[in-house]
């Protein structure tokens, strides 16, 4: 007699192979296998698990083993170094040779050269055990400087939609480069971010981002619009690609069921991708004499710590995404409510969304 859980691996392996998906918890890999680039043209594959592996590789995210290339078999390594070309991005599937349980990886930094923490949110555990699936969303900084060389590679990501998070003084100043797809954005000055003062202001970072739920409302149901509408692969940025980004991939992870301690950890790796030379020109005051977002944005491009990303914590060690949850929690009562009666997800939109992006 084959166990239940012989029986579930077997079949979520099957449905890599021919393409079906089942709602089939993950347990045997302990995390996320990390794809990390080792240079210009190798990744490093590393994965926890006690039973040997096998390895494929795919240029598709979307690919089954029935089309992907056997890198390695039965390897007990826990991590592999395969080579890179650069002509497409590289994704990864792992099959515990003792149970046959599955998983798919990719590297989640997209590659630029003049990008800023351009990253895939693919591979989260979400509702019912099930993956969020690769390629399909992106979040990511600023884009006015990305490289000839970096638009190609953006390319190749096939991206449908793209929801601008920034205001309207930071477009002006910084249009993005990224053309040729269905281009979404809402106005707002960026005055607005700071306009929301509450009893509780400490002076922090966590002040502005209580104000995100309602500022970022009208995006977010642009975002989750287009999604449903599959519009995707589809990317949204600010300018940091860090705290309204933040706020608004908080708010998809939840909505596709990742844990709030594994939303809190894809926030901060935008401490380790950021890169802030990348995300605005530099800005020449003479062009903006009463421009004071011009004005904000120049003195921070002169201060001495300007290209070094700061952790995003107040002096307690709290992140400043939390002030985003709590003012979700005073106002709407739960992540759910808020998706619910402000951004009109419901019940049924919300299991759609489910079944198209997770696997």
């Amino acid at each position: 007699m084959i166990s239940s859980k012989r029986l579930k691996s077997v079949f979520l392996s099957t449905s890599l192979i021919f393409g079906f998906t089942l709602d089939v918890a993950l347990a045997d890999f302990v995390g996320i296998p990390a794809v990390n680039r080792q240079s210009p043209t190798s990744l490093n594959v590393s994965w926890e698990n006690s039973n040997p592996v096998n390895l494929y590789g795919t240029d598709a995210p979307s690919g089954t083993i029935a089309n992907a290339r056997l890198l390695a078999t039965e390897t007990n390594s826990h991590s592999m170094t395969v080579d890179d070309d650069g002509v497409k991005r590289q994704y990864f599937i792992l099959v515990d040779a003792r149970t046959n349980q599955t998983l798919r990886t990719a590297e989640r930094l997209v590659p630029l050269e003049t990008g800023s923490n351009f990253r895939d949110i693919g591979g989260y555990e979400g509702f019912g055990g099930r993956h969020i699936k690769w390629g399909l969303i992106y979040r990511s900084g600023g884009t006015p400087l990305l490289s000839d060389s970096d638009l190609a590679e953006v390319s190749q990501l096939g991206l449908k939609s793209m929801v601008d998070l920034r205001s309207d003084d930071e477009r002006v100043m910084a249009p993005t480069r990224i053309l040729g797809v269905n281009y979404n954005a809402y106005g707002y000055s960026f005055r607005q971010i700071n306009v929301r003062k509450t009893s509780q202001s400490t002076g922090n970072g966590s002040d502005s981002y209580r104000n995100f739920p309602t500022l970022l409302a009208p995006q977010l149901r642009i975002i989750f619009a287009e999604l449903l509408g599959e519009e995707a692969p589809l990317a949204y940025n600010c300018t940091a690609g860090q705290d309204r980004t933040g706020f608004v991939t908080a708010m998809v992870l939840s909505a596709l069921g990742v844990s709030h301690d594994k939303i809190v950890q894809d926030y901060h790796l935008s401490t380790r991708y950021r890169i802030p030379a990348n995300e605005m020109p530099r800005i020449d005051l003479a062009k903006y004499p009463d421009n004071p977002t011009a004005q904000m944005f120049a003195r921070y491009q002169n201060m001495p710590n300007a290209n070094s990303p700061q952790p995003l914590v107040d002096a307690q060690g709290q992140a400043f995404l939390e002030g985003a949850f709590n003012e979700i929690a005073t106002n709407w009562g739960s992540v759910d409510n808020y998706l619910h009666r402000e951004i009109g997800l419901d019940a049924a939109k919300l299991a759609r969304l489910r079944q198209m992006y997770l696997e």
